[in-house]
Order: structure tokens, then sequence, then C-alpha cells
């Protein structure tokens, strides 16, 4: 029963990511064909929503940017609770190596990015792009490879993949946020208030709080800070479990995790794709792709993100910090590390918030170096994976 569940899981993972790069490749040909103008036009299409003098207007792009987003967001701060409460990350002794793993998978592509950049303000911007992961995207190459895959591995690059997506939401908070307003900030703090009382008070039903979860939304949008981060707020407050007075007992928090993740995975993500990956490829050479921002995403991502994990996995076990997880092998920790620069959708996400003040609009330099280093670290994770003894055969050797 638990094995069928974890194989339909990781099926479905798998589904995911193959939508996903549909998504982006049919952007890429929009973009460049004789459509390309009806394609600009679809991201342009304006959006409003007015209630009283509260007004919120928008093109589609940013609609899917800083609307659905932060229901993916929402969905990530679900996780992250639940995985601190009682998964992976509950256990120091569990996370301590994905933890340090996960900084230097995000320290050293930043360094890279920094030194590649450093003579230019503008591209200075964009150094966080590589530091991020793509959860679906990673989990669904590694899906691919079925049972070859220990499942210790996919928790390992779980777990990195979370810890590297606290990172980039701690940094977006930190280091892309635009003018704030007081008012729109106090009205926020006001929301957050609620929740935590609704949380205090025992409330379980979900409804209350994606109310509330809606005017934080609103709040945050029109703050300065990015609206995603209301997501994540929200999904910090949503039960774990609730008790009837009967005794029957409900898990509210995995229930919705649940009835997110089809509309999430089959939705949201690959619409974002759609919406942020096409890249018009007319005039670009060979020097485009070596130069500048997609240089230095791209060296980011597929070396940054390889030599971080890999390297500070292996000075935390050889100097006893950490231990080897059991049935894996170096291979796998470097397939996993080559797999962590699958930055996709979260390193597009973040790029449109680097450059969102440059006038750089749907010509950002750095969308070209993103689906190039992720297609390149996808790649190699895999076949490194591929080529490795598969778990039955480390099991004999155990």
């Amino acid at each position: 029963m638990i094995q069928d569940a974890l194989r339909n899981f990781f099926r479905l993972e798998a589904a995911g990511a193959i939508l996903l790069l549909i998504a982006a490749a049919l952007a890429m040909v929009l973009q460049n064909s004789p459509l390309a103008d009806l394609y600009q036009a679809f991201l342009d299409t304006p959006v409003a929503i007015q209630v009283g003098g509260l007004e919120i207007a928008k093109p589609l792009f940013l609609w899917v940017n800083d609307g659905l987003m932060a229901i993916f967001f929402f969905m990530i701060g679900m996780e992250v609770k639940r995985e601190v409460m009682v998964g992976e990350l509950s256990r120091f002794d569990q996370v301590l190596l994905p933890l340090i793993a996960g900084v230097g998978g995000i320290a050293v592509p930043a360094g890279i990015y920094y030194v590649l950049t450093a003579d230019d303000p503008t591209a200075l911007q964009g150094w966080a792009i590589p530091t991020a992961t793509d959860i679906a995207f990673a989990l669904g190459i590694l899906a691919l490879l079925g049972p070859r895959v220990p499942a210790t591995l996919k928790i390992f690059l779980l777990t990195i993949a979370i810890i590297d997506d606290l990172g980039a939401i701690t940094i977006i908070a930190l280091f892309y946020t635009n003018d704030l307003s007081l008012t729109s900030l106090s009205v926020a703090a006001g929301a957050i208030a609620v929740l935590g009382i609704l949380k205090w008070r025992g409330v379980t039903k979900i409804t209350v709080y994606m109310l509330v979860g809606v005017v934080l939304w609103v709040s945050v949008l029109k703050s300065g800070v990015h609206a995603t981060l209301a997501g994540v707020v929200l999904g910090f407050f949503i039960p774990l479990e609730s008790v009837d007075d009967d005794g029957t007992r409900h898990k509210p928090l995995d229930s919705l995790i649940h009835d997110l993740h089809y509309a999430v995975a089959f939705g949201i993500l690959p619409l974002f794709a759609f919406v942020n990956a096409g890249v018009n490829l007319t005039g670009m050479t060979p020097d485009t792709l070596f130069s500048g921002v997609p240089l230095a995403i791209v060296a980011g991502l597929f070396i940054g993100k390889q030599l971080g994990v890999f390297t500070f996995a292996w000075i935390a076990i050889k100097s006893g910090i950490c231990e080897m997880p059991k049935h894996l092998r170096w291979s796998h920790i470097y397939g996993v590390a080559a797999l962590c620069g699958v930055g996709f959708t979260m390193s597009l996400f973040i790029g449109s918030l680097a450059f969102e003040g440059t006038g750089l609009g749907y010509a950002r330099p750095d969308r070209l170096g993103i689906i190039v280093g992720s297609l390149l670290s996808g790649a190699v994770g895999y076949i490194v994976l591929r080529m490795t003894e598969p778990l039955h055969d480390l099991e004999k050797d155990s």
C-alpha cells in the first residue's frame, strides 16, 4: 500500500517535470515564431479587480508571478512546516548533512556569479538567481530513474531543495523589496496576528485561514514586500492536526497539500514556465550565452551547485561531522549535487524580481542562462545517477 502510494507520487512528479519542460519549450517556440505578437499580447492582457477604492490592476504576466506563485509558495510553507514538525527536518542529526550541503549550494553559486559580474552593477542584482533549486523539476528527474534510486537519496535531495528554497525566500524578503508602505505593512502585521490568534485558539477551519490569507496577500502586495511571501507565512499557520468531538483525528495540512499538489504541478508551475521562459533568440550568438549575466548564471547553476553541494557534503562526512546516509555512495551525492543546479522555476522567479526595476521587461538576459544551466545540470545529474549501481546491488554490499 505505502509502496504503491510512493510510486504514484513520484510518477506524478515525473509527469509534472515533463509538463514544465513542454511549457517552457512552447514559450520559446511561440516567442520565435510568427505568433510572437500573439504570445506577447497574452502576457500583457490587463486583468483588474476592484472592491470600492481598492484596485489591483496588473498584466496577466504579473498576476501569474505575484498571484498564482503565492499559492506555490503557500504549499512550500506547508511542506516546510510538516517536515520541521514531523518529517525529515524534525531531528537535527537528520538535517545536518543536507543543511551543510545546502549552505554550500547557496554560497558557492552566488560567489561565482558575483566574481563574473562584479564590474556590472545592473548584472550584480541577479546574484541570487543560481542559489535556489526547483523542487518539482529536480524530483521529477529523479523519479524518471524509478527503483534505481534509493529512497534515502530522494529524501536527501528533497531536504537540500527545501533548505535552498528557504534561503531563497529569505533572500527575497531581505534584498528584493520595493519602497515600503507602512500602512500596508501594518495591515499585514494585523493579519499575521489574527492568524496567530486563530492557531492559539485551536481553530481548524481552513476557510477561516484562507480568508485572513487573502487580506494578508493583498496587504503584502501593496506594501512593497513581494506578495509570494504571504503564501509562505500563511502556510506556517495551517493546523497540522485536528480532532472532532467524537475523537476522530484529521490532518488539515496534509489534506490541503494533497489537494493543491495537482493544481500546482499541472497548472500553476507550467503556466509560470510558459509566461517566463519565452526567450527571443533573434540576433543571439554563442557570445550571448558565454558573456555577462547568462554566463554567470550557467556557471553558478551548473558548476557552482555541483561544487558547493558536493564539496560541503564531502567535508562534512570526511571530517566526521556527519555520516554518509545509508545505501548512498559518492556518485549518488554527486548526482544530487548536479540536480540541485536545476534552478528553473525558482531561478526564473528570482530573476523576475532581480531585474524588475531595470526596464528590461521581457528582454531580461537571465532567462537564457537559467534554461541552459538547468538543462545541463539535469542531464548530468540524470546520467550520473543512471550509471550508479541500483539499490539492490548496494544492499548486497552493505
